[in-house]
């Protein structure tokens, strides 16, 4: 439980939301891949011949050709996210051909990425395996996102949630990013520094607080409903648990699910997420939305380390 969170607001910290807005989910995806198996084909054709729908399965027998099944389903996501009143962060890999976790071009993206942007979604940046600890690696990373989308990024996760305190926040901090969610757990669920706020890193290498704003990780797709082995009905309890707690404490609840969860139980549990966020009336937003927020408002929690 957020336990720091608790003892900040017992000594009097406060913070308000948008329209009185009792909390926040703050809402994410990381882009790891864009592009379905091959295997997936094999199992298109077969249907669409068995429906006798030729044209279908030729049309499939010709992507296999290209090797590349397009899997994006961006649009599907925020139109779902906008019938509850929400919007949310798409952080996407921006790696060179040949890098470790290279998935996809980002260039082949460029189309989905601005249609997200101009209908009010944020595009970050999903740094790569190495670049929570390279500043070569950070930049150029950096660089290719902004080029192609013409414009600054603010926000930032790391592939794997890979993280060190406090290098990867200097690293973040001088590359110009405004925020990072990074900072969680890949095994379990839960506030990995007890906060359920958005705060200002203190720099114990240097003896000052730093500029760049952590919005703490809670809750990741595969760690709900893979890694920790519960049932649906046991994986909801937790997730409620966590959401009554926050709103208690006022604070912001940061959820990753990636595209490719976006089917089956793992996609039921998101509509559900949303409709306790509307019914509730959350303010479900971006990483870069409550970054805004957060520095206009001046909420200024002490420093967290």
């Amino acid at each position: 439980m957020p336990r720091a969170s608790e003892l900040l607001i017992e000594n009097g910290f406060h913070c308000e939301y948008p329209e009185s807005q009792p909390f926040a989910i703050c809402l994410t995806h990381d882009i790891d891949t864009v592009y379905r198996p091959l295997r997936s084909k094999g199992y298109e054709i077969a249907k669409a011949l068995t429906a006798r729908n030729f044209t279908r399965a030729g049309h499939t027998v010709l992507q296999l050709r290209s090797k590349k099944l397009p899997a994006w389903n961006f649009k599907e996501i925020a139109d779902l996210e906008e019938s509850h009143g929400a919007c949310s962060s798409f952080y996407f890999l921006a790696l060179e051909k040949g890098a470790r976790g290279y998935t996809y071009v980002i260039e082949d993206v460029e189309g989905e990425m601005c249609t997200l942007r101009d209908r009010g979604w944020e595009i970050g940046l999903h740094g790569g395996c190495e670049a929570y600890l390279n500043p070569e690696r950070l930049q150029a990373e950096k660089r290719r996102l902004e080029t192609i989308l013409n414009r600054k990024i603010a926000g930032y996760r790391n592939h794997f949630l890979k993280f060190r305190v406090p290098e990867t926040w200097e690293l973040l901090e001088n590359a110009g990013f405004r925020y990072d969610t990074t900072l969680g757990y890949s095994d379990c669920v839960g506030f990995r520094n007890g906060m359920c706020h958005p705060f200002l890193p203190f720099n114990l290498n240097t003896g000052r607080e730093m500029e760049i704003m952590e919005i703490p990780l809670a809750i990741m797709d595969r760690t709900l409903l893979l890694y920790m082995a519960l049932s649906p009905e046991q994986a909801w309890a937790q997730l409620e648990r966590l959401l009554t707690a926050v709103e208690r404490l006022h604070g912001v609840i940061t959820v990753l699910w990636h595209n490719e969860f976006m089917i089956g139980t793992a996609l039921q549990f998101y509509r559900k997420i949303l409709k306790y966020g509307h019914d509730r009336g959350a303010w479900m937003t971006s990483g870069e939305e409550i970054e805004k927020w957060w520095k206009k408002e001046g909420l200024r929690a002490p420093p967290a380390g």
